[in-house]
């Protein structure tokens, strides 16, 4: 099963993206957050669209965050991958 969050900016990228998400069975949590409980092909379907189809279309300021509940892995596009970083301020 996987968790899918996203703030995604560009309405039409958004839109695509929910879309891509329902395709692939995912069923809709909240607004932008979204539960994939489907077989192993499906759901490593959906990673290879987002990296392949959608990581580059995410602007500066969007998120997406998949987290693999039967592995405890999260994986983070997207404005989202900054929040795991060290800040050093001087």
């Amino acid at each position: 099963m996987l968790i899918v969050s996203y703030d995604i900016q560009n309405d039409r990228t958004r839109a695509r993206f929910a879309k891509m998400l329902t395709k692939n069975g995912a069923i809709r949590l909240q607004y932008s957050v979204y539960e994939v409980n489907n077989t192993d092909r499906i759901l490593n379907n959906l990673r290879i669209l987002t990296e392949e189809q959608f990581a580059k279309k995410f602007e500066g300021g969007d998120s997406v965050v998949i987290f693999d509940a039967a592995t405890i892995k999260l994986k983070k596009y997207g404005n989202a991958i900054h929040r795991d970083e060290d800040v050093v301020y001087f």
